[in-house]
């Protein structure tokens, strides 16, 4: 593991300086779990949630979740994103549902997009909560984390700690 590179010799905190690298095309892949109950699951697909579908907002809220990456995380760099993309995918369990929520973001630039691609999946995941919590309160949020992530001088990266 590299040193810490958000310090400057006094100590303190810093932007990493990035002036001196190459672009290169990179992508991260993040996925946040929602478990839900049968009776949310079923007002969902029969369409009565009365805030809307709800991982339509989610998927709204997640792309500008990652657009706003640097305002929130401090030590980001504003990033041009070139493309997020969401899925949504439910898996029946023994308790209910789990919703899966992942989230693609590319940009051709000189540093990653993982935080990016976290942060749209949890903003999706907080957006779906408050769009269903009328239904389920009971929701959990677990399991966020990259999937996957390609370019830079790292190269890629694919976890292999999922689940």
């Amino acid at each position: 593991m590299s040193e810490f590179s958000h310090w400057n010799e006094d100590g303190r905190p810093k932007m990493v300086d990035i002036s001196d690298k190459q672009p290169t095309s990179r992508t991260a892949v993040a996925r946040s779990t929602i478990a839900l109950s049968t009776e949310l699951y079923e007002a969902i697909e029969q369409g009565n949630i009365k805030k809307g579908d709800p991982t339509q907002v989610a998927q709204i809220a997640g792309i500008m979740g990652a657009k706003k990456t640097a305002d929130i995380i401090p030590m980001c760099h504003p990033i041009m994103l070139q493309g997020t993309d969401f899925t949504f995918a439910y898996e029946q369990t023994a308790a209910g549902y789990d919703l899966h929520i992942e989230a693609t973001v590319k940009c051709d630039g000189k540093t990653g997009v993982e935080m990016e691609a976290l942060t749209a999946v949890s903003i999706a995941s907080l957006t779906f909560y408050d769009m269903c919590k009328a239904v389920d309160k009971s929701m959990i949020i677990k399991n966020t984390y990259l999937l996957k992530k390609t370019g830079g001088k790292s190269g890629t990266f694919v976890n292999n700690k999922i689940d």
